[in-house]
Order: structure tokens, then C-alpha cells, then sequence
């Protein structure tokens, strides 16, 4: 009687778990993560060709580890193509679907100035900062595009150099898939996060004047812009706290460095703590955190981008 009742309840936490496996997996796509693969240059990049969905927001990889479609080397005629470059605001992230990240809704709204075909590149990953986008366009080039758009963030002027180390080590960088997706659950979500790395510490601890590093790899970016002939606009987008009291100290400084580096080197910049501090009255209704945008920024900020490509 008793090896029966241990039977029956085995049997029925086998088909919880197999119930709970699957909704886990149609659900939230669990399972399923998105891969990133390490590069000594870059630091890491999304693997290639990758097609996930994870919580109900479809997420398309390409070849090129852009987060767009498959695209060809060579730019179709009569196509205008824009190479759009950043960091998680400009990828979207997990939370975004592929229609809605910033690429999509500009390329939907450059076809309304434009007759023919408009193809707007995503690349992108999560983190990146200048120095990480140097080093993807060195390596991959502007793919033929006739306009180069950098997208940075007030945190990425005080990034750190580009490092691998997260890669298969942080649980947000995962390089291989979870057996199954109860085991992503456990191992994200239930168990407390690896120490860092005394490795990735230092890298973290990076002395020395980083805006400057910064705004120099924004300077070889625009370098690299004008020999592929190609316009380049920077755009920076502020962080909430930033509008919903202002600036520190230290971020003023460096803001004026930025415009002080576009003022020389001639480049086209749009700073949207400007435009969001005066044409949001609730700058909550733009974001999707404390940093990334949700729809409603991306339309406001890809409306910017598309009118001064169309009206300069």
C-alpha cells in the first residue's frame, strides 16, 4: 500500500514538473536564452543567427550579430540603409519586441520621407559602450550604409574598457543553453548570483580618465564615418533620474566635454535630455526602467532621428 502511494505521488510531481516545464518554456521562453559569444576586440557579441522568444517578445539575430534580419553584404540599390549602433537601448533587450526596438520603429518612419527601400541596421548588445562600437565597426565595417547613427546613453561616458569576462560566467551573458528551462529558472532567478571575478573587478576599477577614453572612441567612430562616406549623427539619451532632478556634478562635466568634442569635430549630436526636458511632462511615460525606453521613447526618439536625417 505504501509502495503505491509513493508510486502515485512520484508519478503525479513527474507530470507537474512536465506541465511546468512546457508552460515554462511557451510562456517565458525559458530554455531558450540568447547566446553571447566572446571576442578579444569587441568583448563579447550576441551569437549569430539566433530567432528566441522570451517573454512573449520575439528576438531576431542575424549573421552579423545585429539584432535585425538577415541582411546582404552589399547595399541593394536605390536602398537607403542606416547602421544604427549602441548599447541595450538601441537592442531593446528581452523586453522588446523585434517590431518595437528603436531600429524598427525609425526604419518605419524614414519610409514615410523616403520613396524606395529602407533597411535600418541593429548593432548592438547589451553594456556596450563606445570603445565596444570602435571596435564591432573596425571589425565589421558600415556594411555599405550611407548614414552611421551612434546611439550612447550618460552612463556610457564613464564605461570601462570592453572585457569577455562575463561571458558564460555572469548568468546574463550565458554562452550555452540550460538543459532545460526549470534549470534556467533555478539557476537565475532562485539562486543567489557567482561572486565577480577579482578579474572582472579590476576591469570594473579602470583608472585613469575614462570620458576621455570614451569621447575619443566617439571621435575614431565619426573618423570612421567620413572615410566610409558616410553622414554621422550621435544621439544621447539621459537617464530618468537625470530628468526628474538633474544631472550630477560629475555628468555635467562630462556632458560639456561631449559637446565641447561634437563643437570641434563638427558632428551632428542631439541630446535628448534637452528635447525630454522639454517635451515630456512625465518622463516615467517614456521608460521601460531607470535607463532603457519603452515604445513610446523609441517613437519619440526615432521621430528626432528621422526628421534631422529628412530636413538636413
Amino acid at each position: 500500500m505504501l509502495m503505491k502511494l509513493v508510486l502515485l505521488i512520484g508519478g503525479i510531481l513527474i507530470v507537474v514538473l512536465i506541465f511546468l516545464e512546457v508552460f515554462l518554456q511557451l510562456a517565458f521562453g525559458f530554455g531558450n536564452p540568447l547566446l553571447y559569444e566572446s571576442d578579444r576586440q569587441i568583448g563579447y557579441l550576441l551569437t549569430p543567427n539566433q530567432n528566441v522568444r522570451r517573454f512573449g517578445n520575439r528576438i531576431q539575430i542575424n549573421q552579423h550579430s545585429m539584432r535585425s534580419g538577415v541582411i546582404s553584404a552589399t547595399r541593394p540599390d536605390s536602398t537607403l540603409r542606416v547602421l544604427m549602433i549602441g548599447d541595450s537601448i538601441v537592442n531593446g533587450g528581452w523586453w522588446t519586441d523585434q517590431k518595437n526596438t528603436l531600429s524598427e520603429v525609425l526604419t518605419a518612419q524614414l519610409k514615410a520621407f523616403k520613396s524606395g527601400s529602407v533597411e535600418v541596421l541593429n548593432a548592438s548588445a547589451n553594456s556596450w559602450s563606445p570603445r565596444n562600437e570602435l571596435a564591432y565597426l573596425q571589425r565589421f565595417g558600415l556594411f555599405q550604409a550611407q548614414v552611421l547613427v551612434l546611439v550612447i546613453n550618460t552612463d556610457d561616458l564613464f564605461a570601462t574598457a570592453p572585457t569577455s569576462l562575463p561571458v558564460g560566467h555572469d548568468r546574463n551573458y550565458p554562452d550555452r543553453k540550460p538543459p532545460f528551462a526549470l534549470a534556467e529558472v533555478v539557476s537565475r532567478y532562485l539562486l543567489p548570483a557567482p561572486p565577480m571575478s577579482e578579474a572582472l573587478q579590476a576591469v570594473q576599477a579602470e583608472s585613469g580618465d575614462r570620458v576621455g577614453i570614451n569621447l575619443e572612441a566617439i571621435r575614431q567612430i565619426h573618423q570612421l564615418s567620413d572615410q566610409n562616406n558616410a553622414r554621422f549623427l550621435l544621439v544621447m539619451t539621459p537617464l530618468l533620474r537625470e530628468l526628474e532632478h538633474a544631472p550630477r556634478d560629475y555628468e555635467l562635466v562630462a556632458r560639456q566635454r561631449l559637446l565641447d568634442l561634437t563643437q570641434t569635430e563638427s558632428i551632428q549630436y542631439i541630446d535628448f535630455l534637452t528635447v525630454f526636458s522639454a517635451g515630456v511632462k512625465k518622463p516615467k511615460d517614456v521608460y521601460h526602467d531607470h535607463i532603457h525606453l519603452n515604445l513610446a521613447g523609441n517613437k519619440l526618439v526615432s521621430d528626432w532621428i528621422s526628421k534631422t536625417l529628412h530636413e538636413s
